[in-house]
């Protein structure tokens, strides 16, 4: 599954904003706005090769943000459509996020989530992130989590 994530290119701007849409709609009714992730300009996103799509079916079924910091990579967005959830893909999506970080040198890979977002912080803790704090920004009540990489 790993193979089939690719960076993303500008041909993928459309998909990538629809599955956006898809994805985080729902949240709306939650968080009282849009979240955070739709107000973000993907072409420049793309443009700087941040973005990252996973396809299955010839389906645009997932994607992922990484943006590099100094102490961390920022797993600023990971999504997988709606009608393809369930099949491990989000979870290919952050496997793929933490091997691309280790091979760029990272020690940690950090992300935050909307505190209604309850089953993605399930899942982030599974996989192995830790809660290091909540705060509010840009209006957004936010759960801040780390995971430290190993190098295999």
């Amino acid at each position: 599954m790993m193979s089939d994530i690719r960076p993303a290119q500008r041909e993928d701007l459309a998909a990538v904003e629809a599955l956006i849409a898809a994805a985080y709609t729902q949240y709306i009714p939650l968080i009282g706005q849009r979240p955070g992730p739709m107000g973000d300009d993907y072409s420049a996103l793309i443009e700087k090769r941040c973005v990252y799509v996973l396809s299955s079916e010839n389906k645009l079924a997932g994607m992922l943000v990484l943006l590099p910091e100094d102490e961390a990579m920022l797993l600023d967005n990971v999504a997988v459509h709606p009608d393809m959830q369930g099949r491990g893909y989000g979870r290919a999506l952050i496997a793929f996020a933490e091997m691309l970080s280790i091979e760029r040198g990272f020690k940690a890979i950090r992300l935050y989530t909307n505190e209604v977002m309850i089953e993605n912080v399930r899942l982030y803790e599974r996989l192995g992130f830790v809660e290091t704090h909540r705060a509010e920004e840009k209006g957004f009540r936010r759960i801040y989590m780390t995971k430290p990489l190993v190098r295999s």
